[in-house]
């Protein structure tokens, strides 16, 4: 048992001269990982822009990827759990299953919004009984993660150990300066009403100020039935709701039915890295969707 653990140790250290093998569930992990690690990681993502971080697309070669990988870093909060586990299990490296070195958790410590009370049901819709899991959304939570992926890097790799905690350092600054950016073009609409199409924007909408009065899934995951909609149109009505808020991933035929109804304007936010020509790193993505918020706002 002493010497697997000493071998096993040992494989884990990556030698000076090789870069760490990172694997990210998604494209803001994967964006953070690259800034953090530098020179000393090559960074593959399994999501990719524009899909459903809940029903990402498995395939065989994602399975690659993870076996060779030295790293994995995921969400978490079972927002992976749909395809994660059964790759994790085709993969057959141990080296970074839940609870090994290799196994990086983004939200650790992050504190959560809207987890459950009482028992989670199916009736509930996909309802995460951990909590929301779209914290990444919220950039000072965002540092939050970027910090438990320096902390894993180090693990990994401790010879490096400056170098992670000098770039997580430089990111964070910008972090902060795009979060006062953000701020800034949001604070005149601070308190409007709006709605989502998914409970994904939670985080986002308490960091800037906007008011969510319900959401075009009547419960997470479940499809709008007719009567659900003709309550959320006299509900919007109610409110002088003026924006619907949604993702690539989303289907445009309702949002834009409601806007027809309430001439509230549609907007599909550049919720991940890469979904917008201006969302082109993590600290990006909260001035790209305050800036179509904004644009929304003044039409």
């Amino acid at each position: 048992m002493k010497s697997t653990a000493i071998i096993m140790a040992l494989s884990l250290t990556v030698s000076a001269q090789a870069k760490l093998n990172v694997v990210a569930t998604l494209p803001d992990l994967a964006a953070l990982a690259r800034e953090i690690g530098g020179d000393q990681v090559e960074v593959a993502c399994i999501g990719k822009p524009g899909e459903d971080p809940h029903f990402i697309q498995a395939k065989p070669s994602n399975i690659v990827l993870l076996n060779r990988a030295d790293v994995l870093i995921e969400n978490g909060l079972e927002l992976e759990i749909g395809w994660l586990p059964a790759l994790l299990e085709q993969s057959r490296n141990y080296k970074i299953r839940a609870g090994a070195p290799g196994w990086i958790l983004a939200s650790v410590n992050v504190p959560l919004l809207e987890i459950p009370t009482g028992p989670v049901t199916r009736a509930m819709g996909d309802v995460h009984p951990y909590g929301n899991p779209h914290f990444l959304l919220d950039p000072e939570r965002g540092k939050m993660a970027a910090k438990n992926i320096a902390e894993g890097f180090k693990r990994v790799a401790p010879q490096f150990a400056a170098e992670f905690d000098a770039n997580l350092a430089k990111l964070e600054k910008r972090i902060d300066a795009a979060l006062a950016e953000a701020q800034k073009i949001l604070a005149p609409y601070r308190g409007a009403k709006v709605v989502s199409y998914h409970k994904s924007l939670t985080y986002f909408e308490e960091r800037f100020g906007l008011m969510e009065i319900g959401n075009i899934e009547p419960k997470p995951g479940i499809p709008p039935s007719p009567s659900h909609i003709t309550a959320l149109i006299g509900q919007m009505k109610q409110d002088d709701v003026k924006l619907i808020l949604t993702e690539a991933w989303h289907e445009l035929r309702t949002p834009q039915l409601l806007a027809l109804k309430t001439g509230a304007k549609v907007v599909v936010l550049p919720t991940q890295v890469g979904s917008s020509a201006d969302a082109t790193d993590y600290p990006s993505v909260c001035v790209a969707m305050a800036k179509a918020i904004a644009k929304a706002m003044k039409q």
